[in-house]
């Protein structure tokens, strides 16, 4: 039995598009979106790296 609800995380590598695109065809809909920033530290001090976003699955019952 799958899970009702999953977290999708945007890969470095693909578009929001692409996410969504692959949450379809994994049998989710996007229900919510967040947000969180990366950060490295360099020489000290915390540097933005990127966004890290991800969006909100829930199962689409058929």
């Amino acid at each position: 039995m799958s899970k009702k609800t999953i977290w999708f995380e945007v890969r470095e590598d693909e578009t929001i598009e692409d996410c969504l695109k692959r949450m379809q065809a994994a049998g989710y809909m996007a229900t919510g979106r967040k947000e969180e920033p990366l950060f490295e530290e360099v020489d000290g001090e915390p540097v933005p790296v990127r966004q890290i976003v991800k969006f909100k699955g829930v199962k689409i019952e058929e």
